[in-house]
């Protein structure tokens, strides 16, 4: 593990996801009728339930609407969602607003070019391994899972190991 990412996301107490790309695997799926469904893997949405419960804030900003995310963020608990903003850098400014952290104390889980404004200031800012090439080369870290696949459960992780709370977490299972 890479030691300044784990620097990095030992001060962390706000943790920002995106969700094309992030919780999902980037694809839109739309029916016949124009409805929209997504598809979210349960091992991330473990992974922010632990995390939330570890005592770090959660939040999403997403460039897109979507009740189904509305959904999916209630039901893991994601205290805060920002939707439908093309500007991640004003919704970030919003967030904070609501939340009063350090940009230090601030990690985002992005994928894309409306990504890398917020990822480039906040404390921590990583990509996921499927995360456009640029946006890869110019974040923190990048994760070893793609978006919808398990990246949000090793960021998650990856903080929690830095605050010695993911150990406990798991041991709980056992």
């Amino acid at each position: 593990m890479n030691n300044e990412l784990l620097e990095r996301a030992r001060h962390i107490r706000l943790a920002i996801f995106d969700v094309d790309g992030v919780l999902t695997d980037g694809r839109l799926y739309f029916m016949p009728d124009g409805t929209e469904f997504k598809s979210f893997n349960t091992l991330d949405g473990h992974g922010i339930k632990m995390l939330i419960a570890s005592g770090v804030q959660t939040a999403i900003i997403s460039g897109r609407n979507s009740p189904l995310v509305e959904r999916r963020a209630a039901n893991l608990g994601i205290q805060h969602l920002i939707q439908g903003r093309e500007d991640k850098l004003t919704a970030l400014a919003e967030l904070r607003a609501l939340v009063p952290v350090e940009m230090e104390q601030i990690a985002f889980l992005g994928d894309d070019l409306p990504d890398l404004p917020v990822m480039r200031r906040v404390g921590l800012g990583m990509a996921v391994g499927t995360a456009d090439t640029f946006v890869r080369q110019h974040a923190h870290g990048v994760t070893s899972n793609a978006g919808g696949a398990g990246a949000a459960r090793e960021f998650c992780e990856l903080i929690m190991r830095a605050q010695g709370t993911l150990e406990s977490a798991q041991a709980a299972y056992l």
